[in-house]
């Protein structure tokens, strides 16, 4: 049976209603972005409508191009324009995927409880001010840690102190540097970031 055109303009916008649009934030390379883009890529309850990088990526920038993804290089911008473009693809969540600038109270209040983020070990351990990427790394190895792992969480006000969603750990081999830190870690982030992301939004409906 075919749809009348404005019964199927109504459903399409039901059906935009209904999805979750996925904005992503980053501050690196975009392995995490990228993961996340796969994953959800024909998905029909989620939809990635943008990336955003605090400094330029050409790689990354072609890779979204390819994706049919707008990208922004937003270096030098305030979060004024970050939020502008969020407002304007009409993201519904935020995503920091490896992205190191602290969000502001007025951005958070305009997503609350609605931008997550991924953190490079087993918080509270090893978070706050000054702790990402390699610096977390190189604390964990020189404590001579048994685990380290990611934790995904919701973002407020403090750094790294929004509520906890998701954790996973690895074992990590007697005096593990921190390059073999950052790699177990990494391995963490891409197999559960994205599979995580959609269990909690899932559970959310």
């Amino acid at each position: 049976m075919q749809l009348k055109a404005q019964e199927s303009y109504t459903m399409l916008n039901f059906m935009a209603e209904m999805q979750e649009q996925f904005i992503l934030f980053i501050s690196g390379g975009g392995s995490n972005a990228r993961q996340i883009i796969d994953y959800f890529k024909d998905n029909e309850r989620v939809k990635v409508v943008g990336v955003l990088s605090s400094k330029a990526n050409l790689a990354m920038e072609a890779f979204c191009a390819t994706q049919q993804l707008p990208f922004y290089d937003l270096s030098n911008k305030d979060f004024s324009a970050y939020l502008k473009i969020c407002h304007e693809l009409n993201a519904n969540w935020v995503i920091l995927a490896g992205f190191l600038k602290k969000i502001p109270v007025e951005f958070i209040s305009a997503y609350p409880n609605r931008i997550i983020n991924i953190h490079p070990s087993l918080l509270p351990s090893y978070g706050g001010a000054g702790m990402y990427g390699q610096h977390v790394h190189r604390a964990v190895s020189e404590a001579k840690e048994a685990f380290s792992g990611i934790s995904i969480h919701l973002v407020n006000e403090e750094f790294d102190k929004g509520k906890l969603l998701f954790q996973h750990a690895v074992a990590l081999a007697p005096n593990s540097t921190a390059n073999e830190v950052e790699q177990q870690v990494r391995a963490l982030e891409l197999a559960f970031f994205a599979k995580d992301l959609d269990t909690y939004v899932s559970a959310l409906k």
